[in-house]
């Protein structure tokens, strides 16, 4: 209980005090039953969005220590507890490098299942000219492939081998910086099963959504009116004497390549291909058979339709009426077979990609739940206390503005570490659910996240032959300055930080709606953005037409929101609340009775399982109904004096009921 709650429960007690002293003075004791009924007197006092006991949800919970203090234990119990630390420890590092492992079986899984259809959508060259139509192919191919490397070195080979121009790239750039997010928002999904966790662990995961979001909105039409961000890296280009360098470093594949290449390898260069026009690559399986090959180049003489077609420099002679030339014919030599378990399986890939998409997904999930588990049992007590005073707590006045920029170092360096934003991400979503990790701490980590996965990029770009060097890192340095402008334009001053605010307002949503979550998710990262390719591909009239009547209407409900809690009366009484509106379209309690009427079948006729999940509701929310009611009935301060014992008995009850 809160310094803040027992300041309300003292209050309360004052006012009914008061109350008895006016009934006795006035005679107002009928008046008294009526009007001051136990049932009634916290109500109004406690905060609606709290929790029932009064505490702020988004408060960083207290994790407390249950065990005995260190010096009231004898030396057998301070051996065993080292020990039990130690081996939570291992388990810690063992769980952490299964749930890094697989989310790479997890990128591996959506590439077999969605990879060659990822190709196809980038052939079409002039859906790619139209801005819009880049960013949602962008997200979609993101999504598709579960990582952002691999879309971006798409568009690479395309912008290198002259089918896409750089200008064109640019909102596809874009569009792969947010459907990178997918990922830590799908690990938020499995803290579902605590209100609260959930709450917190959804908004930590959907600040980088907000974030990369918003920074779209403002920099996307910026850049097809005045081309700022190609205009920037042209001139940075041009400016400097690049060379190439050395490829990206490799820490984190290191660790992980022995597990996860021994369950499945890919050969990426197949997607590569489809989206290049290469014919050929569409009959190839992404699933890699030989991982040792040897390319043999020879001289063969070939039959050409003319003179005009023989090979420059080289012997040309007629036989007849063939015209024969020699030319180079390049051969692949199979010299070693991959080992890993689909090497030798006949199973076509999106058979492959959807078993290994259902094991990943449960290898995460179970990680995931063990990894939460362990830290709870592990963040007790100072321990706890140091944690989240060195990870949450801000330099002192007037240096307390550096700790957010040096947080978005450190995610910077972490990502670059890891080479992976999502695993960086995904990796701090549990902790701030658990309550290690302040939303606003997780905030700036996942700014400098975006901008660690740039600059490995941007080594991998340098690490490029001579003719496409220029090209490869111009698209890169365009991914760095729009994360880089996207910083400048929602974090420096608090008022800007609106993700934060946008993120905690979902997060509570989500709470309220758990299924929710999922739907935000089908929404924002399928839905939404297949409907605007439709129309993107039916022509500019049609998106405009369609694009601009939903944007005022959406800018309008959203000013007329703020303005009914900030100044009601400037609006006109008809406006001042949403209730002339139909309830389903100002309320999701409608839809919420229907999707859990729809679970509650579920949980009845389907299995047994969804009967253990209603039943841990059931009891969570009968919790919470017992601690209400000891709030407010249980106050000794409304036990009237002269009030007799069935009298009592019977105003009880008639509360109760």
């Amino acid at each position: 209980m809160t310094y803040s709650h027992e300041y309300l429960l003292i209050i309360e007690r004052i006012i009914v005090i008061i109350c008895k002293v006016l009934i006795q003075k006035y005679n107002l004791q009928e008046l008294g039953n009526r009007g001051v009924l136990p049932a009634y007197s916290t109500m109004d006092l406690v905060d609606k969005n709290k929790d029932p006991d009064g505490d702020d949800p988004w408060n960083l919970p207290d994790l407390q220590e249950t065990g005995m203090k260190w010096s009231e234990i004898d030396t057998k119990g301070k051996v065993m507890r080292v020990l039990t630390s130690i081996a939570k420890f291992f388990l810690m590092v063992g769980f952490l490098y299964m749930f890094v492992c697989s989310l790479d079986v997890l990128s591996s899984a959506f590439q077999l299942v969605g990879g060659k259809a990822a190709g196809d959508i980038f052939q079409d060259n002039e859906v790619l000219s139209n801005p819009v139509a880049g960013l949602v192919i962008g997200v979609l191919v993101t999504v598709l492939v579960q990582s952002s490397s691999t879309s971006s070195s798409i568009v690479v080979s395309m912008v290198s081998s002259g089918l896409l121009e750089v200008q064109s790239a640019v909102p596809v750039i874009m569009g792969a910086n947010i459907g990178t997010s997918v990922t830590n928002t799908i690990v938020a999904m499995m803290q579902a099963g605590d209100r609260n966790e959930f709450r917190r662990a959804f908004a930590g995961a959907t600040v980088h959504d907000f974030f990369n979001w918003l920074s779209v909105l403002v920099l996307l039409p910026l850049e097809a009116i005045t081309g700022v961000l190609y205009k920037l890296t042209k001139v940075v280009i041009d400016s400097f004497d690049i060379q190439g360098g050395d490829n990206a470093p490799d820490l984190l594949n290191v660790i992980t390549d022995p597990l996860t290449n021994s369950i499945i390898e890919l050969d990426k260069s197949v997607i590569n291909g489809i989206a290049t026009g290469d014919p050929a690559a569409m009959n190839k399986s992404l699933i890699k058979i030989w991982c040792k090959t040897e390319k043999i180049t020879t001289l063969e003489n070939k039959t050409v339709s003319s003179a005009d077609n023989c090979t420059v420099g080289a012997p040309c002679w007629v036989v007849g009426n063939q015209t024969w030339t020699q030319i180079n014919v390049t051969e692949t030599i199979n010299l070693e077979r991959c080992n890993h378990i689909f090497a030798y399986s006949d199973l076509p890939d999106l058979a492959v990609g959807l078993i290994l998409l259902a094991v990943s997904l449960l290898i995460l999930c179970s990680c995931l739940i063990l990894i939460v588990k362990l830290l709870n049992s592990m963040l007790k007590g100072q321990v706890a206390v140091v944690i989240k005073k060195v990870l949450n707590t801000d330099f002192p006045f007037p240096f307390g503005w550096v700790t957010g920029y040096i947080a978005i170092m450190v995610g910077a360096g972490m990502t670059f570490i890891v080479q992976s934003s999502s695993v960086f991400t995904s990796a701090i979503t549990p902790l701030v659910g658990i309550g290690v990790i302040s939303l606003e701490r997780a905030y700036p980590l996942t700014l400098g996240s975006n901008i660690g996965t740039t600059t490995t990029a941007i080594l991998a770009a340098m690490a490029s032959p001579g003719e496409k060097l220029a090209n490869s890192l111009q698209i890169a340095l365009c991914h760095f300055f729009f994360n880089i402008a996207g910083i400048l334009l929602w974090y420096p001053f608090p008022f800007t930080r609106v993700p934060i605010r946008l993120a905690r307002a979902l997060g509570n949503r989500t709470a309220k709606y758990r299924w929710f979550a999922a739907l935000y998710l089908l929404l924002c990262f399928f839905l939404l953005p297949l409907a605007i390719l439709g129309l993107s591909m039916a022509g500019w009239q049609v998106l405009v037409g369609v694009a601009v009547p939903i944007v005022i209407l959406a800018v309008f409900v959203m000013v007329v929101n703020l303005m009914q809690t900030h100044c009601p009366r400037y609006l006109p009484s008809v406006l001042r609340t949403w209730d002339f509106l139909p309830r389903p379209l100002h309320s999701m309690a409608p839809l919420d009775r229907v999707v859990t009427s729809g679970m509650g079948f579920c949980a009845t006729r389907c299995c047994c399982c969804c009967k253990c999940c209603q039943r841990t509701e059931d009891e969570e929310e009968g919790g919470k109904e017992r601690k209400r009611s000891l709030e407010m009935y249980d106050n000794p301060a409304l036990t009237k004096d002269d009030e007799q014992p069935g009298a009592a008995k019977e105003t009880a009850k008639s509360t109760h009921l």
